[in-house]
């Protein structure tokens, strides 16, 4: 059994060490907001945070989750109000929807180490991300308006 903190609360999780977090998200906490992509940590559609710092969690094991923080995309806000979710809907970026919380929570990341982020900065840190309908664009600029908040 172990002890997993994620968005606030502690869990007691009986699963193999090695599990990958985000099935211990999905199948055992029933937290499906953040999604299955690629499960080799190439797309970015399972980013979460641990320690306020970006993560795959299809390949973080379970074992090495022990003592941090972690926060997906239902812990970001209760209601949808964080800044980087607002600006998202102010600039319509969703269209499937499908990668959009790999892509916040990793603009999330991205926004707490660098608050004023350049262009060049915003498209590194966001670039393991994949989004199949192409809203870049539109993903830059909602991070831009979030960082001119600052």
């Amino acid at each position: 059994m172990q002890q997993i903190k994620i968005n606030g609360a502690l869990h007691s999780v009986d699963a193999d060490p090695q599990m990958p977090l985000l099935w211990v998200m999905r199948d055992i906490l029933g937290l499906t907001g953040t999604k299955f992509g690629c499960g080799i940590g190439a797309c970015g559609a399972c980013t979460v945070l641990m320690d306020e710092q970006a993560v795959r969690s299809c390949i973080t094991p379970l074992s090495v989750t022990a003592g941090h923080e972690i926060v997906t995309i239902e812990g970001l806000s209760s209601d949808g109000t964080h800044p980087v979710q607002r600006a998202w809907r102010a600039n319509n970026v969703p269209q499937c929807g499908y990668c959009q919380p790999g892509q916040i929570m990793q603009a999330v990341a991205l926004l707490k180490e660098l608050p004023k982020p350049t262009e060049q900065q915003i498209t590194d840190a966001m670039s393991g991300n994949i989004c199949r309908c192409g809203t870049y664009v539109r993903i830059r600029a909602s991070i831009k308006s979030v960082a001119e908040t600052f």
